[in-house]
């Protein structure tokens, strides 16, 4: 397929989320013109005010129920392309991880590639936020190095084997797995006259400029570091493995590049800048002096540089460079940002929109 053009309209669904509102604000920087689902009103009306300075570059409308049949059929209307992002994230399955995670997942996916060929005729390219969930197959030994060519295998297979049994984040990998699985037999299947793309991040860190009311209401991710500030880590904590990492910023624009790259269709990309431990993130975090004292404090030091020493899997990013010119923020740029981000949310008091300067972070 052709690669999409800067004066297109793109349809970002899910748009009010964590990755979502950073693929929406780049896209709007490069000219595209924007049309973001949400569940509500209220969530619609933040982007509008966050987005203001774009005019009519970016409109809304409401889908409230992912799996809901047709709930996408007008949204994809007058479109050229889709950027799929809709999709929870989160590991409390509350003893139905198929009603909490994997149904929402696949049947969402099935939802949008359905309205798209029925009712998107001028769609070209469809992205799909996977996950490095989809590739990381646990029951391997460590260390492995994965690439886009891996498969999580076991997770899918616990779905049937466990049932109601099935651990949260378990399911949750069986979820991103299957949804992504179903996206690309849906455009084999039914011989689309769309291409389709998938971004595979790991663990996505970075600043928040999503609406956020109170920091139980924060994305699994970044409530990873809000807590690391109010104590949940112990030295005895630090030397452990925290997986792969990747800034919100780079998984955007692999979004938004995959857009304007002809190459990038058919392809699955994992965007990833290798491994991090909670060692490393103290190692950033409790000298960082942008922050309250009270907050570093809480940070145990555990053994400076001892994140070296772990042992664990990678998550090998570098196709994502050599095809989409992702330029990875380090870790440290990484963490910091997302310290900043949440200082301006505690400084709001969690209301209002992003301050100018956490908004500029994802300047390039």
């Amino acid at each position: 397929m052709p690669a999409i053009s800067t004066s297109s309209k793109v349809l970002v669904t899910g748009a009010s989320g964590y990755i979502a509102v950073w693929v929406v604000l780049q896209l709007l920087e490069r000219g595209y013109k924007v049309r973001g689902t949400v569940r509500s009103e209220d969530k619609g009306e933040y982007l509008k005010e966050l987005f203001k300075e774009y005019g009519d570059g970016f409109e809304f409308v409401i889908a409230e129920d992912l799996e809901k049949e047709g709930a996408f059929d007008e949204a994809v209307k007058g479109v050229d392309a889709v950027l799929h992002t809709a999709s929870p994230f989160h590991f409390n399955v509350e003893g139905d991880p198929l009603g909490k995670l994997i149904n929402p997942a696949v049947n969402g996916t099935n939802n949008v590639l359905n309205s798209i060929h029925k009712h998107g005729d001028k769609v070209q390219r469809v992205v799909v936020t996977s996950s490095y969930a989809a590739i990381l197959d646990s029951t391997k030994p460590v260390p492995q190095t994965f690439t886009e060519e891996d498969w999580n295998e076991s997770s899918p297979a616990n779905v049937e084997k466990l049932g109601n049994r099935q651990e949260g984040s378990d399911a949750y990998r069986a979820s991103k797995t299957l949804a992504e699985r179903a996206a690309w037999r849906f455009v084999k299947e039914k011989g689309t006259r769309f291409d389709l793309v998938t971004i595979n991040p790991p663990l996505v860190l970075g600043p928040a400029i999503h609406e956020v009311h109170s920091p139980d209401k924060l994305n699994t991710s970044v409530a990873n570091i809000w807590n690391l500030f109010h104590g949940s880590k112990s030295d005895g904590d630090l030397p452990g493995p925290a997986g792969c990492f990747v800034d919100v910023r780079d998984v955007a624009w692999a979004h938004v590049e995959s857009l304007s790259n002809q190459e990038a269709g058919g392809q699955r990309f994992g965007c990833s800048n290798g491994k991090w431990s909670w060692q490393d993130a103290s190692d950033v975090l409790s000298v960082y002096d942008r922050i309250p004292e009270e907050w570093r404090k809480s940070v145990p030091v555990g053994k400076r540089g001892g994140g070296r020493e772990v042992v664990q899997n990678d998550f090998d990013g570098s196709k994502a460079t050599r095809v989409l010119g992702v330029k990875y923020h380090s870790l440290k740029d990484c963490l910091e940002a997302t310290a900043d981000s949440l200082v301006d949310l505690e400084q709001r008091g969690w209301k209002g929109i992003a301050s100018r300067q956490i908004l500029e972070l994802g300047s390039r």
